[in-house]
């Protein structure tokens, strides 16, 4: 979402539309889970989250991965990757009938 300036006036702000990110950071993850940042760079470390994305310098992760993985009871990464193959899979297959 673009930041507000000085011209803006709350009606513009209003009419501003309201944009979910699509990826967060550590700090957003940890909000998302309710613990720490610390807790989430440990937990990205020993593979107990699903994969993160960098884009460029950044290191983030899908929101809504985080969701469906904390909805799926928050397996380790391998798992969580091994459930994601899955379901590509039987989509892949699933169009080519």
């Amino acid at each position: 979402m673009a930041e507000p300036n000085a011209t803006d006036t709350p009606a513009t702000l209003a009419r501003r539309p309201k944009l979910t990110p699509l990826v967060v950071d550590a700090a957003g993850v940890a909000l998302l889970l309710s613990c720490g940042v610390r807790t989430v760079r440990t937990r990205d470390a020993d593979g107990t989250l699903p994969a993160p994305l960098r884009i460029g310098g950044r290191v983030v992760w899908r929101e809504p991965e985080i969701r469906a993985w904390v909805n799926a009871g928050a397996p380790p990464r391998a798992e969580w990757e091994a459930r994601k193959a899955a379901r590509k899979a039987a989509r892949k297959a699933a169009r080519r009938r």
